[in-house]
């Protein structure tokens, strides 16, 4: 059986996109959506965050449970499948589980102004 002449150039087409994406490429930072980083962090501490997560800069979060979130805002993937970015960053947040079915977050009914204010805290991480 012969392969289709055009499926060697689809499958190098698709290796060389791949490769990009595992390149050297940068998280978005907070100046590209509006968010409030400062109420960002306050709402770290009211919802608890820190239970979870360890967190630099907050005071008692030292959770073990979810991955520490040092450096967040340089990251290319949220929960290593979700391209970071602010509007993935700030759906994560509010709704985990509709991002990601099945992962450890828990939704926790963070509504998107909150959602979206932490997401410029986590950026100022880096």
């Amino acid at each position: 059986m012969r392969a289709h002449p055009v499926a060697p150039l689809l499958i190098a087409s698709l290796l060389g996109l791949a490769l990009i994406g595992c390149g050297n490429a940068e998280a978005a930072g907070p100046d590209n959506f509006n968010g409030d980083s400062r109420r960002g962090a306050d709402l770290v501490k009211n919802y608890h965050c820190g239970g979870c997560h360890d967190i630099p800069g907050i005071a008692g979060a030292d959770g073990n449970v979810g991955p520490p979130l040092h450096r967040v805002g340089t990251r290319t993937y949220i929960a290593g499948y979700i391209q970071n970015s602010p509007d993935n960053m700030t759906a994560w947040i509010e709704d985990p589980q509709k991002a990601l079915p099945g992962n450890a977050m828990p939704t926790i009914g963070i509504p998107q102004k909150d959602a979206r204010d932490i997401a410029a805290f986590l950026y100022t991480l880096k």
